[in-house]
């Protein structure tokens, strides 16, 4: 092994064997390329105590004085702040699978929790409300954009037609998702007036009554709360790090979520 203090590279670098077709090869070979075999870990040199990927990026470990210094809660540098492994300036693209094992965030301070004009003076407020943005489906050129919808619990639904059947049968998986005692149901008759009630219901069921035993044919939307999570408190006074639940159990858009210690 080789000790170099600085290293110029003024042509290619090939770390590994093989010919890599994007940076060309020989007299078309693209000078300041580099393609590496793999694998290659940078950063933290432990926090990857075995091969993951190709690439490894570790937390920032440098200790020269000129460094940015890490992140601290309240700190910002040049309007950015320094808890990442990796930072892209411009566009990125994933051509398979991203697999996230946190939150994901976008266009937003995380800081001060405002608006922030982004490049080409858009802004965003995202600590407010989820949005998704698509193409619209039926108007060329047009594009169609919702709100999700929120409230003060973690809920779920199922929702359908019943027709000529006295029982709406519950998902099965919800015997243990949620708490069944928290079950509302909304029933919508169809054609005509059946005066459809809620006789009664269960973890698995709900059962249905008409007056005078008319086919019943209506549409439904049961809802219940979750009960495999803290339930929600939906007003507290503070920070998000004064709530008096467990934090760990919600994933808060518009939120930086520090993970150096993980």
């Amino acid at each position: 092994m080789a000790d170099f203090g600085d290293l110029n590279i003024g042509g290619q670098m090939h770390v590994g064997v093989g010919v890599y077709p994007a940076i060309k090869e020989g007299n078309s070979k693209i000078n300041g390329s580099a393609a590496f075999e793999g694998p290659v870990v940078v950063g933290a040199p432990l926090r990857y105590p075995t091969c993951y990927a190709t690439t490894m990026l570790g937390p920032l470990a440098n200790a020269d004085p000129d460094v940015v210094p890490p992140f601290a809660p309240g700190m910002l540098i040049g309007g950015l702040h320094n808890p990442y492994s990796l930072s892209v300036a411009g566009d990125a693209a994933i051509f398979w699978n991203l697999d996230v094992w946190g939150q994901i965030q976008a266009g937003t301070d995380l800081i001060a929790q405002k608006d922030v004009t982004c490049y080409g003076g858009r802004t965003h407020k995202l600590s407010q409300k989820k949005d998704f943005d698509i193409p619209h489906p039926t108007k060329e050129g047009w594009r169609l954009t919702h709100a999700c919808v929120e409230g003060p619990e973690a809920a779920v639904y199922t929702r359908g037609r019943v027709t000529n059947k006295k029982e709406i049968l519950l998902p099965a998986y919800w015997k243990e998702l949620v708490d069944w005692t928290t079950i509302t149901v909304n029933l919508t008759p169809i054609g005509a007036h059946q005066n459809v009630i809620v006789k009664r219901f269960d973890e698995e069921k709900i059962y249905l009554q008409s007056n005078g035993g008319i086919p019943i044919d209506c549409f439904y939307h049961i809802y219940a709360e979750r009960q495999d999570t803290e339930r929600l408190i939906s007003e507290y006074e503070g920070t998000i790090e004064d709530y008096p639940g467990d934090n760990s159990q919600r994933s808060i858009v518009g939120y930086h979520y520090d993970k150096r210690g993980t």
